[in-house]
């Protein structure tokens, strides 16, 4: 950035005001630094802000000036008064006094609210960020689930909703060579609090279920693509709801889905 653009953006002013973070604080001074006309730059907009406070300074009191006036007739005699003229170029001088105040304040109203504007856009700019950086995490994911759906290789099972729910229902994605298993639990109902799905890897012949994982954070999961634990030789898949942690064997009058290999 320019030297001049740098010092009209204003970032010098929010500097000598103390509003800037300790990141864009380490900035300035380095940039004060290296570039004398932004080191004089700082030093004016300080000068200024001291001139500008002194201007309001308190005027001497009435009392303190007949004190000191008591003392210096006693020491020197008689203190003549000197009353001023009431000429035009008093007046003048006044009145540009003031018209000199009031340009500094109307200055010094625009300053803040151009700080604040500043500070508004930064606020602004961190929430589209953040806003930015959440789509694409997003994206990713949508791109990982399509990535699973579309693999050639997978062997998909349809879970049928059973007794307990006739309308519920679920999809396996399931890689024999790798043993990975994807399940899409879109078709479920959102699960009770304190309940979660759990789904098993069963053998039919005799009848063994094995646990290979849990859909936990079921409500949060926009995709309902949930990675559960490989298997290498299910004959069937099911889904049951158990309480939270899962249980060591499936309750069977909580079974909603059930398909064959």
């Amino acid at each position: 950035m320019e030297t001049n653009t740098y010092i009209e953006s204003g970032i010098l002013e929010l500097y000598v005001y103390g509003l800037l973070n300790e990141t864009e604080n380490k900035e300035v001074n380095q940039m004060a630094k290296n570039n004398k006309e932004i080191n004089d730059e700082i030093i004016a907009i300080e000068k200024a802000i001291i001139n500008l406070s002194t201007s309001f300074s308190p005027f001497l009191s009435a009392d303190n000036f007949e004190k000191i006036k008591s003392k210096l007739e006693i020491k020197h005699g008689k203190v003549i008064d000197i009353k001023p003229k009431n000429n035009w170029l008093t007046y003048t001088g006044w009145a540009a006094a003031i018209l000199l105040l009031a340009g500094v304040g109307y200055q010094y109203n625009q300053m803040n609210e151009t700080n604040t504007q500043i500070v508004t856009i930064s606020g602004e700019k961190s929430k589209l960020q953040e806003a930015v950086v959440n789509l694409e995490l997003k994206n990713k994911q949508s791109e990982s689930t399509l990535a699973v759906i579309r693999d050639n290789k997978n062997t998909v099972v349809n879970l049928a909703g059973q007794t307990v729910d006739p309308n519920a229902s679920a999809k396996v994605y399931w890689n024999k060579e790798t043993q990975v298993v994807y399940i899409d639990a879109a078709g479920l109902p959102e699960p009770p609090e304190g309940m979660v799905y759990q789904v098993w890897a069963l053998k039919l012949n005799p009848l063994t279920p094995t646990s290979i994982g849990l859909l936990e954070n079921f409500t949060a999961d926009a995709q309902k693509v949930f990675e559960v634990s490989k298997t290498g030789d299910a004959e069937a898949f099911g889904i049951t709801l158990e309480p939270t942690g899962g249980s060591l064997t499936p309750t069977m009058g909580q079974l909603y889905t059930l398909g064959k290999v």
